[in-house]
């Protein structure tokens, strides 16, 4: 078989079972893209021997019939995972020479079932950003153009490096995480499927913490059929977590009928924004009416506290972030600045955490500071908290009038290019986590699929946001939209 890299999970792992490739041949691809394709900065850290260690060890289960759906299937992981002996650096110069000697839940749990880890993944630093351009390693590039202009493009954020690398081929699918539109962001904006689960469906031990009461673990993948097979190995309770859920994992690839006759979809009315573009207006009426060709009910919806959630969401996840970064300090791990002769352990915090982070990290960490200080933590933060229950509240309203899903957009334009944002004021970056950030504030499953292009020819994504912890139904439903979308477009190999 040729072109192996380019395969999804699905296929390759049925190529696998009967013989038409080995675990090895398939990382071997895997590893020379990777290799051609150091202009995209997608993968940071690669690890071949540890990748070829794990296929050839998958290859004998499968020989002896032991294997899981994963078994043999070479992946990316973020950086922002914690990989036993490799560096997790969350992108961060803080945490540079940093090798745990641990692995996270998820990459344990991936690792069991025999996937093949190919290396780390670009992403933004502590996964603060919407663009992967706070990286201590570089931009990551996306892979797509803009018709036959040359600028390079982001690949969104923060898990921009998994996003480049499983729609260029490089892998066949990657962990993401996503805190307010991480994984489905970049998924949209590269033409492949993210999907971040229910909050506690993904044990979040062993992950670097950004803001713990929104941050996600959940799969990257070529398409639905992908997710739902990389999402079961993925979750799970873990006693390690205490918000990690004690509820069976389903076999939700088993659930992919792709029969949504009757399902109730709403469309939210809140979600149309002044100055949304055309092309995203009609491709949301689009995504609408191929659903209810599909058999599903449209109904239209309300949220009615819509508006607050980015607010709210930039008081909550820069506090929680704040609280979190204060382990970052120079004295158990990672870089600690050079000091002066006198200097003394206030300075040794200050000029570490000065150097340590980034402009974004050290933006979010002072508003974090001051909405949790004494003057400010009702006013805001406590504030902010009960936006966030109303947010919920907004969406239990709405399920418990017999809507299955929801279907809104997944970004509010197609990609921009890297660099055209540096002179915006940041709450422009932080628009476009518009359409995500309620579903990580009510806790909530949400998927993007991608469904069309734009004018200029760069992807453009759907979202449907689920019920809790009804993760098949949710994929089921893309399943259908992904199928009446037929979304084929590949990005032309330029790098």
């Amino acid at each position: 078989m040729s072109d192996l890299n380019k395969l999804g999970l699905a296929e390759a792992r049925d190529a696998l079972r009967k013989g038409e490739t080995t675990s090895v041949e398939l990382t071997e691809a895997c590893l020379k893209a990777i290799d051609a394709a150091d202009a995209l900065n997608a993968f940071v850290h690669k690890t071949p021997e540890i990748a070829l260690e794990r296929a050839k060890a998958a290859d004998e289960r499968i020989k002896a019939g032991d294997a899981p759906a994963m078994c043999g299937l070479p992946i990316g992981i973020k950086d922002l995972f914690c990989t036993k002996g490799v560096p997790s650096q969350a992108a961060s110069r803080i945490l540079e020479g940093f090798k745990p000697e641990y692995e996270s839940t998820v990459s344990q749990q991936l690792a069991d079932a025999g996937a093949v880890m190919l290396g780390k993944l670009n992403m933004d630093e502590f996964a603060m950003g919407s663009s992967n351009e706070t990286s201590v390693y570089g931009n990551a590039v996306s892979p797509w153009r803009r018709g036959n202009d040359d600028a390079q493009l982001t690949p969104g954020g923060s898990s921009g490096g998994s996003a480049a690398a499983v729609a260029a081929d490089l892998c066949l699918a990657a962990t993401g995480t996503d805190t307010g539109g991480s994984i489905r962001q970049p998924a949209a904006f590269t033409g492949i499927t993210g999907i971040k689960p229910t909050y506690g469906r993904c044990s979040r031990w062993g992950i670097v913490a950004f803001a713990s009461s929104l941050d996600q673990a959940g799969p990257m993948t070529k398409n639905v059929r992908d997710a739902a097979i990389m999402l079961e190995a993925m979750c799970g309770h873990d006693p390690k977590d205490s918000t990690s859920a004690d509820i069976p994992v389903p076999n939700f690839e088993a659930m992919l009928t792709g029969d949504i006759k009757g399902k109730k979809i709403g469309i939210p009315k809140e979600y149309r924004m002044d100055g949304m573009p055309a092309e995203i207006e009609k491709l949301w009426a689009d995504g609408a009416e191929m659903l209810r060709d599909a058999g599903a009910e449209i109904v239209d919806i309300s949220l009615p506290h819509t508006k607050y959630a980015l607010p709210a969401y930039y008081v909550i996840a820069p506090a929680e972030a704040s609280s979190n970064l204060a382990r970052y300090d120079g004295v158990r791990y990672g870089r600690r600045a050079q000091l002066a002769q006198g200097d003394g352990i206030t300075e040794m915090y200050e000029k570490t955490r000065a150097e340590g982070f980034g402009h974004e990290v050290q933006r979010r960490v002072m508003v974090g500071t001051y909405v949790l200080s004494a003057g400010f933590y009702d006013a805001y933060y406590n504030r902010a908290r009960k936006v966030r229950t109303l947010i919920k509240k907004d969406f239990e309203d709405v399920f418990a009038a017999g809507v299955d899903a929801i279907l809104t957009p997944a970004t509010p334009s197609a990609a921009f290019g890297l660099g055209e944002m540096t002179e915006a004021d940041p709450v422009q970056m932080y628009l476009n986590d518009v359409f995500t950030v309620t579903v990580n504030l009510a806790g909530l499953p949400g998927i993007s699929v991608p469904a069309g292009l734009d004018k200029q020819g760069l992807p453009l994504g759907l979202q449907l946001i689920g019920r809790p912890w009804e993760e098949g139904d949710l994929l089921n439903t893309a399943y259908a939209l992904e199928a009446a979308a037929g979304f084929v477009a590949k990005p032309g190999k330029w790098w």
